[in-house]
């Protein structure tokens, strides 16, 4: 008996396994198939609060995943493609896409699919060794890995015999059903599952195997719910305690969002309660002993469709409610989260990929741009404080603007290792073609901006040079060098404007016309040097110093250049 016990536990953990390895597979492969038109839709699609919930509603339920449209929209606010305001009414929405995939388990409880899985099985794996027909093939193979998990669940529950079993029947009727000490606790239960398996798939999953068992009253089963919707918050708020300000102002609007819901709910909890039952047909008064055993395991079948029932109208209904205190809810969470305030130096560290946040390779290839976006700022960042150095007269000030460089020198390696580091490990996964292609630009373009870095560093070190000497450019050299470096500042506006735009809208043509003009100045220059040098206007090392910065800036333009190439594919 013992050991029949113990298939029967491993049989359940394996068909939980199944079923969120099932979802997983299905949403990466949806969002692969999607992922571009999804996020061109979360950027336009959010002119006001109700078409943003709608956005989220439909996104969400799209890719079955409510994390993948948090994220994507946390992104967007980061990035400034979405105000703080119009990222709660998507993440409300992506609260009710995603009791979708309760309707789904449900349906899985009520009917034995086990069958129906086999041929999709076979039907994936010859669509997934056709290169043009791969996604597709993952999302099938997910979809079947699904519902064979939801199957074996099912068939497990029905073999362990719960509803007969005394001891499992002792502890739940153990508790009183009519406290509210005991919707606390069951709630707090469902929260901290919910936590620890980080899957509120998976807690759903097995709160519907007790309640259709008939071994958990419904009322406790709606208690473990409440509490899953508190713990898929907890999980996204520790996962963004190291992302930024506005990542952790999402999500801990998210967790305001169902707190309160759970909070209105536990006030009229029995009767909200009874009116999902109804809608349901399910009888909460029937037992065993006044209706028999197979009429109350009938009744008791509908409690899958009751839970589900009750997540929609729980998040319907606490939408419908909050979606009219966005403003206020976005003042309360600015408050309780204050911005960050900026370090004089650079923050060492990733803004947009260092949360770890980023599930679904598509997605994660959005949050590396992002992160080559600021990398590109910083660069030319570092540009302007090379040109103050030149400006500088006092040595102590001097000696700090150049430590001040080193330090950004420093900050472009490291930026330039972890996301090719990051991008290495997304292309690891399973990935469109397209998807590939454009992380092997990627990589092109870090490499490029991080030498950038090193031009920048490069002049500093030159200019330092002429400060320990004894020698000083005369007023026409800074002249010239000032024009060239204005230029070269000129070359990465227009590489930053390239890179945070799309692709599709941008050209490539005034990076050329720049760069010409940039090779243009420097062969006049080099050749006004030569002739300065031979009249005697000055020495000869003040004049390789002065040709160092001019090509050191001719060659910052050239990587400017291939940046460009490399974003726009050229």
């Amino acid at each position: 008996m013992t050991q029949d016990y113990l298939l029967l536990s491993f049989r359940l953990l394996g068909s939980l396994a199944l079923l969120m390895y099932g979802m997983k597979t299905m949403s990466d492969a949806l969002q692969k198939m999607a992922g571009p038109q999804l996020r061109h839709v979360l950027g336009a699609m959010t002119t006001n609060r109700f078409t943003g919930m709608l956005t989220g509603t439909l996104v969400t339920a799209a890719v079955q995943s409510s994390t993948a449209t948090t994220v994507m929209t946390v992104s967007f606010v980061s990035a400034g493609l979405l105000t703080l305001a119009q990222a709660i009414s998507v993440i409300m929405g992506a609260n009710i896409g995603t009791t979708l995939t309760a309707w789904i388990m449900s349906a899985g409880f009520s009917f034995n699919i086990t069958d129906f899985v086999y041929p999709v099985f076979f039907m994936a794996i010859i669509l997934i060794y056709r290169k043009n027909h791969r996604v597709i093939g993952d999302f099938l193979f997910g979809i079947a890995f699904m519902f064979l998990g939801l199957g074996t669940l099912r068939q497990t529950g029905i073999d362990i015999h719960l509803g007969e079993n005394e001891a499992v029947l002792a502890f739940f009727s153990s508790f009183d059903p009519n406290s509210f000490t005991t919707t606390l606790l069951f709630l707090l239960i469902g929260g901290v599952l919910t936590t620890c398996v980080q899957s509120s798939a998976a807690v759903m999953a097995i709160t519907m195997i007790l309640c259709s068992s008939g071994v958990l009253p419904i009322y406790q089963g709606i208690a473990l719910v409440m509490g899953e919707n508190i713990g898929t918050t907890v999980t996204s708020n520790i996962v963004a305690l190291s992302a930024g300000t506005q990542a952790r102002r999402a999500a801990f609007a998210h967790m305001f969002f169902n707190i309160f819901g759970v909070c209105w709910v536990l006030m009229v909890f029995r009767p909200f309660v009874d009116m999902v039952c109804s809608l349901v047909g399910y009888d909460v008064a029937m037992t065993k002993e006044t209706a028999g055993q197979a009429a109350f395991l009938a009744n008791a079948a509908k409690l899958s469709f009751v839970l589900a029932a009750f997540h929609t109208c729980f998040n319907l209904i606490n939408t419908g409610i909050l979606i009219w205190f966005i403003p206020q809810i976005e003042r309360l969470v600015c408050h309780v989260i204050k911005q960050e305030k900026p370090d004089e130096e650079e923050d060492m560290r990733l803004q947009y990929i260092s949360a770890g946040i980023m599930k679904t390779p598509e997605i994660s290839v959005l949050q590396a741009q992002k992160e080559i976006t600021l990398f590109g700022v910083r660069m030319q960042r570092m540009f302007g404080i090379s040109c103050d150095l030149l400006a500088e007269r006092n040595k102590e000030k001097f000696e700090k603007i150049f430590e001040r460089i080193a330090k950004y020198e420093g900050i472009s390696d490291n930026m330039e290792l972890e996301i090719a580091n990051y991008l290495e490990q997304v292309s690891d996964a399973h990935l469109s073609d397209e998807t590939k292609w454009k992380i092997r630009l990627m990589l092109r373009q870090v490499s490029e901006l991080e030498s950038i870095g090193d031009s920048c560093y490069n002049l500093a070190r030159t200019m330092k040079r002429r400060m320990q000497s004894n020698n000083d450019f005369t007023e026409k050299q800074y002249e010239q060098i000032h024009n060239m470096m204005k230029l070269t500042d000129e070359s990465l506006t227009q590489m930053n404007h390239v890179i945070e735009g799309r692709r599709e809208d941008q050209h490539i043509e005034e990076t050329y016309r720049i760069e010409d003009n940039i090779n243009e100045l420097r062969d006049k220059l080099k050749a006004d040097n030569i002739q300065a040098i031979n009249d005697h206007e000055y020495d000869y090392s003040i004049g390789t110093m002065y040709i160092d910065l001019i090509s050191e800036c001719e060659k910052l333009g050239d990587y400017v250049v291939n940046v460009v190439q490399a974003k726009l594919g050229a």
